[in-house]
């Protein structure tokens, strides 16, 4: 066995209703000013209306950024750390999707009053130095799985996404609470269930830094995601079904925060840079396709994950028939969940996608994980393919 290392986040809480206990649990850990970090349609939806009266119960000051918007811009992480700042945080806690809690892990850094960096300085692989503010993430969709990572993607200037990577971004608590996603609308929980579908199947077949212990965390996550997105986007009331599509999306985090993500990850930046595709649905469209590319390297791979996704769909072949038949039955998923599976039906023209292939190449940060070199000229036939 080939020797490697393996991190996550300390404590794991999986509490349905826990949310109301997060005023509880932040003064356990000795907090007396907070800053959550949040976007506006969390606060529309009234997810927040049974959390803020615990901190006033618990003798917490709240501070509360809802500024945070899809592909959060670098100028939203410098404006949350003011906010942080003016309310003397303590602690910091990312309540949301993926973008609130990757803008609270930057926040958390650099609004520690020891903090001698600019977020500048953070951007790439191990960047990061000095401390950082305690950190709780508490996801409401079933996706990122951002409450177990140590990465945090921020967009520069009109399109390119960075990512800063660092061990110092690793969250203290994760908090799941499955009442939180009851009302996500269907479209949404399709995308963020194939995001994190995604992570776990990039994360065994990871080139570099696959392990068994991100191996076991992909499959029970496979086996949970696969097992109940359809319910909880057709049943979303469906609390059981919320709740295992919550663990798995955590688990896949585990598994890709050991075991990078790829090039299904390469080819979706862009998409959501330039076209402002939600993520979990840039992930979606270039599936298939990525996985048809990466077939020929790790079939064997492929074919392992294969019984677990389909279920009882699964027919034993060989790894070419296996793996064919795992991408055509993704791709039935994906219709049953009622996603676009066409760049043209998302606003994206056909002369962008030199474009996007270029830009894509600049991900190297995930391309070199991938089980197939992926060149330009590559990302561009993906690219049509999908189109």
């Amino acid at each position: 066995m080939q020797a490697f290392s393996f991190s996550t986040t300390n404590t794991i809480l999986n509490e349905p209703g826990g949310a109301v206990r997060l005023g509880e649990i932040c003064a356990g850990r000795g907090a007396r000013s907070v800053l959550l970090v949040t976007d506006a349609g969390i606060v529309s939806a009234g997810l927040l209306e049974p959390v803020l009266p615990g901190f006033e119960h618990a003798g917490v000051r709240i501070g509360l950024f809802d500024r945070v918007e899809a592909d959060p811009s670098d100028t939203t992480v410098l404006q949350a750390v003011a906010t942080a700042r003016e309310v003397s945080a303590e602690l910091v806690v990312g309540f949301g999707g993926g973008s609130s809690m990757d803008v609270a892990k930057l926040v958390a850094v650099l609004a520690h009053p020891d903090c001698g960096q600019s977020l500048d300085r953070l951007y790439g692989v191990g960047n990061v130095r000095g401390p950082r503010l305690p950190l709780l993430q508490m996801p409401t969709t079933a996706g990122t799985g951002s409450e177990v990572t140590p990465i945090s993607i921020v967009t520069t200037g009109e399109a390119t996404k960075v990512g800063v990577v660092s061990p110092v971004l690793q969250p203290d608590i994760a908090l799941l609470d499955a009442e939180l996603t009851l009302g996500l609308p269907p479209r949404v929980t399709a995308a963020t269930g194939v995001d994190a579908m995604v992570h776990a199947i990039e994360a065994y077949t990871s080139a570099i830094r696959k392990n068994p212990l991100s191996d076991m965390l992909a499959r029970e996550a496979l086996r949970l995601l696969a097992r109940n997105i359809v319910t909880a986007v057709h049943r979303g009331d469906n609390i059981e079904a919320r709740g295992n599509m919550l663990l798995g999306a955590l688990l896949a985090g585990q598994a890709f925060a050991n075991a990078p993500v790829a090039a299904v990850h390469a080819l979706a930046y862009p998409l959501g840079g330039h076209f402002h595709i939600p993520h979990g649905l840039s992930n979606s469209l270039v599936l298939p396709q990525v996985l048809r590319f990466n077939g020929p390297a790790c079939p064997e791979l492929y074919a392992e994950l294969a019984p677990i996704i389909m279920g009882e769909d699964f027919v034993p072949g060989s790894n070419v028939e296996v793996v064919e038949n795992l991408i055509t039955w993704i791709e039935g998923l994906i219709d049953v969940l009622g996603l676009p599976n066409r760049l043209r039906d998302c606003g994206v023209p056909e002369d962008s996608i030199e474009r996007l292939a270029a830009d894509a190449m600049q991900q190297q940060r995930l391309l070199v994980n991938n089980p197939r070199p992926v060149s330009e000229a590559d990302a561009a036939a993906i690219y049509r393919a999908v189109f």
